[in-house]
């Protein structure tokens, strides 16, 4: 190793084996040593950012202390995203589902919770059809003021009555900081949508629940942005972080956005967050929503986010791209062999006492 090898910024990665008092004794000995003295937690694991020093010398300064499970060089926007950390991937689990396990996880639902009956009839149909886990708004933040905006916090009790009736676990989109705390009581997970990709003060608010989020790519922003987004999640040592890719906006018009499974890809190799797809706002036409997501799944995505309603025609936001019921139905079946043909498979439902 080269002086100047030996002195790149580097990650000190110590896993759940080390006590605190050995991390504050890494955290005197980096002191003393004039490095910045620095700690962030992912999961059980302690991360120490290292710079500005010889680490061979560091390293061999320190033999009463435990060596670190392994060196990282720093780079990019994504210190503690950065799969080199967690080389085998980081699994989320939501509610009784997992998402990063291997299999290809389907989250599905109404875009907006409406009515009792459009959210339990949507709930029970994605049930029977292999959906692990249901996505709904009760917030919804709309290009037009005009436009529906969702229940607030009314819609709540109807995700839970859906979450009692079927035992799947949901997940929905939150827009203000102020509302975390109370969301958090109840829900199993967050969304932050592509509007608020950038919001920080919200991404800090929600990573402090330390609640799964599904992280939503901004339609004009770019892979690195999105993982720098990830990363004020993380800083708040909550690992169970998803990102999602749902189209971004190009000169295109033939479909709502264009869905970019080159930053799928790029994800995968780059990050140990799972990636899920969102084909359904990305394509904004239900018969699009099938090959996309059979794409997704070739490309790599954990998981997909399935806009389903009972009754598009009548639903009050996005109803153009909902999938009825038979054509969910038919999604999942095809997707299961599409999976298999990878040596994958769909995730199956498990109840909360499985886990």
């Amino acid at each position: 190793m080269t002086a100047a090898q030996a002195q790149q910024d580097l990650l000190l990665v110590f896993d759940e084996t080390v006590t605190r008092a050995d991390v504050d004794g890494w955290l005197r000995h980096l002191s003393f040593a004039g490095a910045p003295t620095r700690v962030y937690r992912l999961g059980a694991s302690h991360v120490l950012p290292v710079s500005g020093v010889d680490s061979e010398e560091l390293l061999a300064a320190a033999p009463h202390l435990p060596a670190p499970t392994r060196q990282v060089v720093r780079g990019g926007a994504a210190w503690l995203g950065g799969r080199p950390l967690r080389p085998a991937g980081t699994r989320v689990s939501l509610g009784p589902a997992t998402i990063g396990d291997g299999s290809v996880a389907v989250i599905a639902g109404p875009c907006a919770v409406e009515t009792p009956e459009q959210m339990t009839a949507t709930a029970e149909l994605v049930a029977e059809h292999g959906a692990v886990a249901l996505r709904g708004g009760v917030f919804k933040p709309r290009t037009s003021p005009h436009s529906f905006q969702g229940l607030g916090f009314g819609g709540l009790d109807l995700l839970v009555e859906a979450r009692r009736r079927t035992g799947l676990p949901f997940v929905t989109e939150v827009v203000d900081a102020e509302h975390v705390k109370r969301l958090a009581e109840v829900v199993d997970g967050f969304q932050i949508g592509a509007r608020n990709m950038q919001n920080f003060a919200l991404l800090s608010a929600v990573g402090q629940t330390g609640l799964p989020v599904v992280l939503k790519r901004g339609f004009g922003c770019t892979v690195e942005e999105t993982l720098a987004a990830g990363e004020y999640l993380l800083l708040e040592g909550n690992d169970q972080v998803v990102l999602c890719e749902r189209g971004i906006r190009t000169f295109e018009p033939s479909a709502r956005f264009t869905l970019d499974l080159t930053a799928v890809a790029q994800w995968k190799q780059h990050t140990h967050l799972p990636v899920i797809v969102d084909p359904s706002h990305s394509g904004g036409r239900p018969e699009l929503v099938e090959p996309l997501s059979l794409a997704a799944v070739a490309a790599g995505a954990d998981a997909l986010l399935i806009d389903v309603h009972v009754q598009p025609e009548q639903a009050l936001c996005d109803a153009n791209q909902a999938l009825r019921p038979e054509q969910f139905a038919g999604l999942m079946t095809r997707l299961a062999g599409a999976a298999a043909g990878l040596g994958r498979s769909l995730q199956e439902r498990r109840s909360r006492q499985e886990r």
